[in-house]
C-alpha cells in the first residue's frame, strides 16, 4: 500500500493525478487530506473531498490518530506527501506528529520506508531548506514540484504528469507519463 497525503499547498492537482495513475496501475492506496487541502481542491480543481476520496482504496481523516497508517505495524510500502506545505515539512523534520499526515511520515522514517515529500513553496527561507535537509538526512526524499521543459509540454496536464512521473520513478514504479531525455 502507498500512503498519499495531500496538504493545503497550491498544486493539489499533483496529488489527484498521482492517485489516478496509482489506480490505473492497481496499486492499493491510503489517502489523507488535510482540511486546508479540501479548500484548495475546490479553488484549483472544482472538486470536493468526496470525489477525491473515491480515488483511494482507503481514506483517513487527518485528525484520526488511531488510523492504521499511524502504526509501525501497518506495512505500507511508501508514503508521498504531495503537495506538502512548509508547515508539514517543519512538523516532520522536528518530530511533531500531531495528525495522521505527520504521524504516518514519522512512521515511514522510523521504519526506513520511502517517504517522498513534494514541497510547493517559493521562494524558500533558510529554515525551509534546513527542515528539508533534516528530512533528507533521515532518508526522506525531497522532490520539489519543478517541472522540466525539455520535453516541450503543451499543457498544464503534461507538466503535472512530469512531476507525477518523477514521483513514480522514485517509488520504482514503471511509467510513461513524460518523454524522457535522450540527449542529442
Amino acid at each position: 500500500m502507498i500512503v498519499v497525503a495531500i496538504t493545503g499547498a497550491s498544486g493539489v492537482a499533483y496529488g489527484v493525478r498521482l492517485l489516478e495513475v496509482l489506480n490505473e496501475l492497481d496499486e492499493e492506496t491510503a489517502l489523507v487530506v488535510t482540511d486546508p487541502a479540501k479548500i484548495i481542491f475546490k479553488y484549483e480543481l472544482g472538486l470536493g473531498e468526496e470525489e477525491v476520496s473515491k480515488l483511494a482504496s482507503r481514506y483517513y481523516k487527518p485528525g484520526d490518530l488511531t488510523a492504521s497508517i499511524n502504526s509501525g505495524s501497518c506495512r505500507f510500502k511508501s508514503m508521498v506527501i504531495v503537495p506538502s506545505t512548509m508547515k508539514t515539512v517543519s512538523a516532520i523534520a522536528n518530530g511533531y506528529a500531531s495528525n495522521a499526515v505527520t504521524r504516518a511520515a514519522d512512521v515511514a522514517l522510523k521504519e526506513h520506508r520511502k517517504l517522498v515529500v513534494v514541497p510547493r513553496e517559493t521562494p524558500l527561507r533558510p529554515v525551509h531548506l534546513e527542515n528539508m535537509l533534516k528530512i533528507s538526512r533521515e532518508g526522506g526524499i525531497i522532490l520539489p514540484a519543478m517541472p522540466a521543459f525539455y520535453h516541450n509540454p503543451q499543457s498544464i496536464d503534461e507538466m503535472v504528469d512530469f512531476i507525477v512521473g518523477k514521483i513514480l520513478d522514485v517509488l520504482d514504479i514503471d511509467n510513461n507519463l513524460f518523454k524522457r531525455w535522450t540527449g542529442d
